[in-house]
């Protein structure tokens, strides 16, 4: 288990190194920052001194090094509007990101799962065909419509919960009475007013998660339950719910596991519509603004640190694969 944790660290050290150069270089090619920094009245001395400042006089190859070397230490550049470490405005943002894609993840796991378990152990009921054909809504309906429309029923018209915002928020040594509420980094999760802010936007963003494991989940188990060990199990007159949970729940534990894992990674990176459709502050919203005003180090900054999150979930998911399924264990000592 060593040897494979290594070499996975190894595969992934070369793959943040080929992506740091084509996210740099992609980035680096599109738009003049200084075209939209400074003002069309300036003159030629004050352009070339705004250049220099902010290190574009350079070659491109140049740059890409000097950015890899300050990376290296942890600095991934200066934003170009902000004049703050661009690590710094993301991870101010990071927070209410993260909040919001794992909001979006448990809900998918707490509702899909137990419905994806009940469609496939019974199909033909009537339940279960409502809930198939709910699913087909969740992958069917634009993610962007589906908050106009919580917005405009449960804030508007109900007037139940906010519309937009992220509420009050507190850190997690400040919950719990070492420091105050408004040190360290925010948590909106933490007190009634900002969940009630998360409520839509979760709800939102878990639509599509929550069709993606309904179906996946019943899918599974359709074909466990076809298996010989299962047959085999009921045979010895085991109960039927021991069957479902022991013998059928844990062998569809490994396909759902991947795919939430890497559905965590996207809800992460493609949080964008959601965050602007109920005016969430996270990271969506601000690589949208540092996009509209060209401002390279934040964007590439944000895409090296969505690479970092990829790879690790994916690590995270290979090193469960070894806990659910003792196979891969062996696989892995044998390689």
């Amino acid at each position: 288990m060593a040897v494979y944790l290594v070499r996975r660290l190894m595969q992934a050290l070369l793959v943040v190194l080929a992506m740091s150069m084509i996210v740099f270089v992609g980035v680096y090619a599109i738009g003049d920052p200084v075209e939209i920094l400074i003002s069309p009245d300036a003159d030629q001395l004050e352009r070339e001194r705004a250049i220099r400042a902010l290190g574009l006089d350079l070659p491109l190859w140049q740059q890409y090094l000097v950015f890899l070397t300050n990376a290296l230490q942890g600095d991934l550049g200066r934003s170009f509007v902000f004049n703050e470490p661009a690590l710094k405005l993301i991870l101010q943002r990071m927070p209410a990101t993260l909040e919001l894609a794992f909001g979006a993840m448990f809900l998918s796991i707490l509702i899909g799962l137990p419905l994806g378990l009940y469609a496939g152990l019974r199909p033909n009921s009537p339940a279960s065909k409502t809930i198939m054909a709910g699913s087909i809504l969740g992958f069917s309906l634009p993610t962007f419509w589906v908050g106009l429309m919580l917005i405009m029923v449960f804030a508007v018209q109900l007037g139940w919960l906010p519309s937009t915002g992220r509420g009050e928020t507190c850190s997690v040594l400040g919950f719990i009475g070492l420091q105050p509420c408004n040190a360290g980094l925010q948590w909106s999760w933490l007190t009634g007013d900002g969940l009630a802010h998360m409520v839509m936007p979760a709800v939102n963003l878990a639509l599509f998660k929550i069709s993606l494991v309904i179906r996946l989940t019943r899918a599974g188990v359709r074909e466990t339950m076809l298996m010989d060990y299962v047959k085999f199990a009921r045979a010895k007159g085991l109960s039927a719910s021991r069957v479902t949970f022991v013998h059928v729940f844990k062998n569809i534990l490994i396909p759902v596991v991947t795919v939430v894992g890497l559905e965590l990674g996207s809800t992460i990176a493609f949080s964008v519509v959601t965050e602007s459709v109920f005016a969430w502050p996270g990271m969506g919203k601000l690589i949208i603004d540092s996009i509209n005003v060209l401002d390279r180090p934040v964007i590439v900054a944000y895409l090296m640190i969505i690479v970092l999150m990829f790879i690790t979930i994916n690590l995270v998911v290979d090193l469960t694969y070894s806990l659910l399924d003792p196979r891969v264990r062996l696989e892995s000592k044998g390689t």
